[in-house]
């Protein structure tokens, strides 16, 4: 019984976000979906954290609710981007590879950026090199050469240089 409360004091957070995720993905609030959702995540938890690398600092919690807003702000800004692209016939995607290059070191930094670059429509997180000095970018619509670099440089602006204040 110990082993299995023990996310409960090692991680409660995340069994508090597994199980509310489990009561939306439900869409009702019933006392056996709960219960339900409480064991899930008590064992997802349990079942994972062999592989987590310890507890995860957060410096300014709120830079991480700027960087969540942001994130969410650009999404929507991108699917408008590729609505725009798809609908207008004579204008044809030019893809291809860019490399970005990182100040970023902190592990659940890295793929908390490399899972936003992919979660915006676009663009995609393709490699990390094996220094993790640079992660390679797939952009559906590459930009000129020039703006390419402006393109890095805006990613590094809205989400590393906050990742590198939140994460130490």
């Amino acid at each position: 019984m110990r082993r299995l409360l023990k996310p409960l004091r090692d991680a409660p957070m995340t069994v508090v976000a597994l199980t509310l995720l489990w009561l939306l993905l439900q869409g009702r609030l019933a006392p056996g979906q709960l219960l339900l959702g409480v064991l899930l995540a008590l064992a997802i938890t349990s079942a994972v954290s062999p592989f987590s690398s310890g507890r995860l600092r957060v410096r300014r919690p709120l830079l991480l609710a700027i960087f969540l807003w942001r994130v969410a702000v650009d999404i929507l800004i991108a699917n408008l981007r590729i609505a725009a692209l798809i609908l207008t016939p004579s204008r044809h995607p030019r893809p291809a590879f860019v490399e970005l290059p990182l100040a970023l070191t902190q592990p659940f930094a890295l793929y908390l950026l490399a899972s936003t670059i992919s979660l915006s429509p676009g663009s995609l997180s393709a490699d990390l090199s094996d220094d993790r000095r640079v992660l390679l970018l797939h952009l559906l619509d590459e930009p000129d050469p020039g703006d390419a670099a402006a393109e890095c440089a805006k990613i590094k602006d809205r989400y590393e240089r906050l990742l590198l204040e939140v994460f130490p």
